[in-house]
């Protein structure tokens, strides 16, 4: 009727025209932190700007390489819930578990949070503010702390304490090893350069030395010949080596103890290379320098054997990407021959270069060494692919097997039958 009130209706805009307005602040936000930076850095000193560089990007590369590692397991979770995988069943979560979507919203805060602090370190700092710069990355650490450990309904509490009590039970392998936790641990060694950072700057932190030169001399306590750095590189293979043990105890298997060698192989690379800083020159180069590469070798090709034997399997090898749903990604990826070669000859190349990074005498590009921690997580991020459909195919071929078991065979079923002649 004339004069009648219309409805209010909400205008919502597309999820498309979202999508894009948020990428057109993301790239915004990067550009600024990258414009403030730069101006920040070109304000040092030539001499001192290395040096304050390689300081930085102490306190935030692993950040942003574990920023890395959840973008990529939420990639995971989209291509496995695209697939016939069933991830959830595998890693007995609850129906409350994360979805990909979820995984991807934590990795963007992480991803904007992290350059934040860091700009504004090297702005303060650069600018003459040094307590207020070397703030910044006290409180960053403080606060995701704070969130990982926050006991109250928020920040998705039950992924937290799933993650925390699977990190525990990696720590203390008193039970039973379900594929969660040698799965988590497995991760755990491919970012053991991530916790010898993190372990360095927190060092710093609570010795009072970050926006300092206390921390530049090598043979200080946060120094880089800090007998610390081996100590936590070969912390997650430890982990996992008594993980195989304890596998070993339960089932009496001698895959186990096999197992258990391949990770004890990165005990000598990791601890002959600290070596280096603790010997003669002399006895470094005649007798350690060819037991470290020994060692590496026999790391990198052991690791590589016991990836594609044992925690592939190669006859499936790109069934993960026939998806439910065909689209350009099942085109370009399933059943293609260059996706197997692809994974054998990145995977060895890289399980090469890994040594690069466990060994403590080779690390003097910061840059370098970050591309390959990188590279790292990028292999692990393939071998989760493979290694979580070969344990779904277990599931699947052990639950038919049990369920044909219970069916009665055709004789029984005659025999069992009453017939009247």
């Amino acid at each position: 009727m004339k004069g009648a009130a219309l409805p209010a209706v909400a205008i919502m805009p597309s999820p498309l025209f979202l999508w894009r307005f948020k990428a057109i602040l993301f790239l915004l936000w990067g550009l600024c932190c990258c414009k403030i930076g730069w101006d920040s850095v070109m304000r040092m000193s030539a001499d001192l700007r290395d040096l304050f560089l390689y300081e930085a990007f102490l306190y935030y590369n692993p950040l942003l390489l574990v920023a890395l590692m959840i973008w990529l397991w939420g990639v995971n979770l989209w291509v496995f819930a695209q697939s016939s995988v069933n991830y959830a069943k595998v890693f007995d979560l609850s129906q409350t578990h994360l979805s990909h979507r979820e995984i991807w919203r934590c990795a963007t805060w992480l991803t904007l949070i992290v350059p934040t602090s860091m700009t504004a370190y090297l702005y303060l700092y650069s600018h003459g503010e040094v307590s207020l710069a070397a703030s910044q990355p006290v409180l960053l650490y403080a606060i995701l702390l704070m969130i990982l450990f926050s006991p109250f309904d928020m920040f998705y509490i039950s992924s937290r304490f799933y993650f925390l009590r699977t990190v525990w039970r990696i720590i203390l392998p008193l039970q039973a090893i379900t594929f969660p936790d040698f799965f988590l641990a497995d991760i755990f060694t491919s970012m053991s350069k991530v916790f010898s950072d993190l372990e360095r700057s927190v060092c710093r932190m609570v010795n009072r030395q970050v926006a300092t030169i206390a921390w530049f001399e090598a043979d200080s306590i946060c120094g880089s010949h800090s007998i610390a750095i081996p100590l936590v590189l070969v912390f997650p293979y430890l982990c996992r080596f008594f993980q195989c043990l304890r596998q070993y105890k339960d089932t009496k298997e001698k895959t186990c103890l096999l197992n258990a060698l391949k990770y004890s192989t990165a005990v000598p690379v990791i601890f002959l290379s600290a070596l280096k800083y603790h010997v003669f020159p002399e006895q470094w180069v005649s007798f350690y320098r060819p037991l470290w590469l020994i060692s590496s070798v026999i790391n990198s090709l052991y690791s590589f054997y016991w990836d594609i034997k044992r925690d592939w399997d190669l006859s499936i090898l790109t069934r993960i990407f026939m998806f439910k749903n065909p689209s350009i990604w099942t085109n370009l990826l399933y059943g293609r021959n260059w996706v197997f070669y692809w994974v054998l000859g990145s995977n060895l190349v890289l399980r090469c270069t890994w040594t690069y990074k466990l060994s403590a005498h080779l690390r003097h590009n910061y840059l370098t060494v970050f591309t390959i921690a990188a590279l790292e997580i990028l292999r692990r991020w393939q071998w989760v692919f493979f290694r979580v459909e070969n344990e779904w195919n277990k599931m699947t071929a052990k639950q038919n097997l049990e369920m044909s078991s219970d069916m009665p065979s055709e004789g029984d079923r005659l025999l069992d039958s009453n017939h009247t002649v």
